[in-house]
């Protein structure tokens, strides 16, 4: 969104996947539809580690592949993921993703935490496929509310996804992804209607 927002003469289209464009509302999100669905006294556990800054407990990274990561990051066993899902999480590199993210993934506490372009989207001209999932740790809502609000955009809903989609629900995403790029390329997706 950042790049297309200064650069858009460089792109021909805009894919935005399984993110939102606030992430304060991407935290009112986790705080006030996530969090209250997931068990609460695992919640309470998981709060007392991160409380505690100890978020490389064994303990805390169980509870939270077990309480959140296989409900809204990869809906498959996590003995299951794909390799490429394995090596990526495993390169993750700390010293950028943290000071950014910050260390939790039940929420942004980062430099980004008042990271919002809601106001900014309707700048964007390009076509735009905003990919959103039904159990996202994004809220698929804004997501859908996104391909709207930017000029020509589409809404990519994959069901049965969460936020790797192209992972639990890779025919609804692969196929709406490769739709978009032929539509695109061919000239017909400046002809749609906005947020359609």
């Amino acid at each position: 969104m950042e790049y297309a927002l200064h650069y858009q003469q460089h792109l021909k289209g805009l894919i935005i996947s399984n993110t939102m464009a606030s992430c304060p509302a991407y935290n009112a999100y986790a705080n006030d539809e996530l969090m209250p669905a997931m068990d609460q006294a695992v919640l309470a556990e998981i709060k007392g580690y991160e409380a505690a800054g100890d978020f490389e407990n064994p303990r805390y990274t169980e509870l939270m592949l077990e309480q959140h990561y296989v409900y809204h990051v990869l809906r498959i066993p996590a003995a299951e993921w794909p390799n490429p899902v394995n090596r990526g999480f495993k390169h993750i590199n700390p010293s950028i993703y943290v000071p950014l993210q910050g260390p939790s993934e039940l929420g942004l506490s980062g430099k980004l935490v008042d990271w919002d372009r809601t106001s900014d989207l309707g700048q964007i001209a390009v076509p735009t496929l905003v990919i959103g999932a039904q159990h996202d740790t994004m809220d698929p809502v804004h997501m859908e509310w996104m391909a709207g609000a930017v000029q020509h955009g589409h809404y990519l809903h994959c069901p049965e996804g969460s936020h790797m989609a192209m992972y639990d629900d890779q025919q609804v995403y692969v196929r709406g992804l490769i739709a978009f790029i032929h539509d695109v390329d061919a000239g017909r997706f400046a002809e749609t209607r906005p947020g359609r």
